[in-house]
């Protein structure tokens, strides 16, 4: 696993920069108290620290990071583990932090000062001179790549998935089919897409691949855009989403496909057997990377009474070059956060330009289906006019 030392280009002695920023205990979830104007660069910095890539230990299974001004953040190697497992543990911390210990008014931490802990140590290295010109090579490559990446956060605020489960349909597919919409607008095109589902109905299970770029979400946006009529367009939309509730289930009880061909691959490749087939269908770059990061796994706390503890959720970045990564977080009833990556160095993406693409999708979407629900409703109050 790499290891960065803050060593700036020229540099001759690496122990003389050495700076520890965080602690080796805990690469993607950021929890922060508030949004602020600065929740980009937080994030940013949690996921790669832009202009300076150190002190992301890898070796570890996550790093705590934290900043002058009481902030912190949790950056997870996630081999280990998936995202609801290292957000359910940093919830609780801070839950268990702000509403069971909490602090006295000078701001020092409640309860007893333990005195016998040994005072922490620093370690200082002795560095042949070939490992650290090895380091400096590293840190540079490690400063493109972290340069490289695209970061927008933003909440989404206009509704949420208390106002979606009104129209009778999934949240999560709601907000998968509308990122295809948003996709489609934005590149003029569809691509193949992933969204991560949990198998932990099975001992040590992980997670399957939900392709949610079906036959009925791209028919479903290509009447829309081909102006058809609203009420082909919401029969459509409601096709999209069975499907994509259909494709979930799936993934989540084992009936997925993107493991098993995973094993037929790894199969061929100790038998030594070539797989045109296999190669091919794995070779295909996933240009929309999508995930839900579930929060209050537990009811810790009250989102509604306590707003200022609401979490900017995690991220990631973009699988393919040329693609977005967008995870998204439910919060509550009336908000959705979300998070896109991409990379500056392609010329196609821009993540804040996919960032405004979701917010129009959403809005949308939800006009088709509001329009719906009104006149159902009206529908019905007929009736009953009629019936007294």
């Amino acid at each position: 696993m790499p290891l960065f030392l803050s060593c700036p280009p020229g540099c001759t002695d690496a122990n003389s920069h050495w700076q520890p920023v965080c602690w080796s205990w805990p690469s993607f979830y950021i929890k922060t108290s508030i949004f602020s104007r600065i929740k980009v660069l937080t994030a940013s910095f949690v996921l790669h620290r832009p202009f300076l890539p150190i002190f992301r230990w890898f070796d570890k299974s996550f790093s705590v990071v934290i900043y002058k001004n009481g902030k912190n953040g949790l950056n997870a190697e996630h081999s280990w583990a998936d995202a609801p497992t290292v957000a359910h543990l940093w919830e609780y911390t801070l839950a268990t932090d702000a509403f069971q210990l909490g602090y006295m008014e000078d701001g020092h931490c409640k309860g007893e000062v333990e005195r016998s802990l040994p005072p922490p140590q620093r370690l200082v290295w002795d560095i042949p001179s070939e490992v650290q010109a090895q380091i400096c090579s590293s840190l540079a490559a490690a400063q493109t790549l972290a340069d490289d990446v695209d970061c927008h956060v933003f909440p989404f605020r206009d509704f949420g998935k208390g106002q979606i489960k009104k129209c009778r349909i999934s949240p999560d597919a709601f907000i998968q089919i509308s990122l295809q919409l948003a996709y489609y607008r934005d590149r003029g095109g569809f691509c193949l897409t992933y969204e991560a589902s949990m198998t932990r109905l099975f001992r040590e299970g992980r997670t399957e691949t939900v392709r949610s770029c079906s036959n009925e979400s791209c028919a479903f946006i290509k009447a829309l855009e081909g102006e058809e009529t609203k009420e082909e367009c919401r029969r459509l939309f409601r096709q999209a989403s069975e499907k994509h509730q259909n494709l979930y289930r799936l993934a989540m009880t084992g009936a997925g496909i993107d493991r098993h061909l995973f094993c037929l691959y790894v199969v061929s490749k100790y038998l030594g057997v070539d797989s045109p087939f296999l190669k091919e269908v794995l070779s295909e770059p996933w240009r929309l990377s999508t995930s839900q990061t579930p929060i209050q796994q537990m009811e810790l706390f009250d989102l509604k009474n306590h707003p200022d503890f609401i979490s900017l959720g995690g991220g990631f970045g973009p699988v393919a070059d040329d693609g977005y990564g967008v995870s998204y977080i439910i919060v509550g009833e009336d908000m959705i956060n979300f998070h896109v990556s991409s990379k500056h160095s392609c010329s196609d993406t821009d993540s804040h330009r996919f960032g405004a693409q979701i917010k129009k999708a959403l809005a949308d979407i939800m006009t088709l289906l509001s329009a719906d629900a009104k006149t159902s409703s009206s529908s019905k109050g007929a009736v009953r006019s009629k019936s007294k």
